[in-house]
């Protein structure tokens, strides 16, 4: 906190007023810098899902530099449960719903909507979220 004296002992309210004022505009900067909404990261999994994960992944750090927290279910749940195992599917499915509702935006990634991601975007709509749409390239789609 600024110092309500001067260097020489004087009272200094006008300057110590502009201080205060500063401090508190960095310290709310920082706050507001350290909130980072999240969103819901929807890309193609299925087919060549190497690269899919890959681009998933590329997408997630797209919203992390631009300060958003990513949610990206393929990538997670695909390391411990098979999506070719339809009840292990379902229950992806049913997590992402979940993962999804804590979120406040939809991103929906590239020119392909694979049958999983029209599912998540009709979900969205839904549930009325706000859906932003880039190509693959991370240009967003107006």
């Amino acid at each position: 906190m600024a110092d309500f004296y001067n260097s020489e002992g004087y009272a200094s309210p006008t300057e110590h007023e502009a201080f205060t004022r500063i401090e508190r505009e960095e310290k709310a900067a920082a706050k507001a810098a350290a909130f980072r909404p999240v969103v819901y990261i929807c890309s193609p999994y299925s087919g060549d899902t190497e690269r899919n994960v890959e681009n998933a992944k590329r997408y997630s750090r797209f919203a992390v530099d631009r300060h958003y927290l990513p949610i990206t279910p393929h990538i997670y749940f695909t390391q411990f449960m098979d999506d070719s195992i339809p009840e292990e599917r379902d229950t992806a499915i049913f997590m992402n719903w979940v993962l999804m509702s804590k979120c406040v935006e939809l991103w929906v990634f590239g020119d392909t909507v694979s049958s999983g991601m029209k599912a998540e975007i009709d979900r969205a709509k839904r549930k009325h979220m706000k859906i932003r749409y880039f190509t693959e390239d991370l240009e967003e789609k107006i």
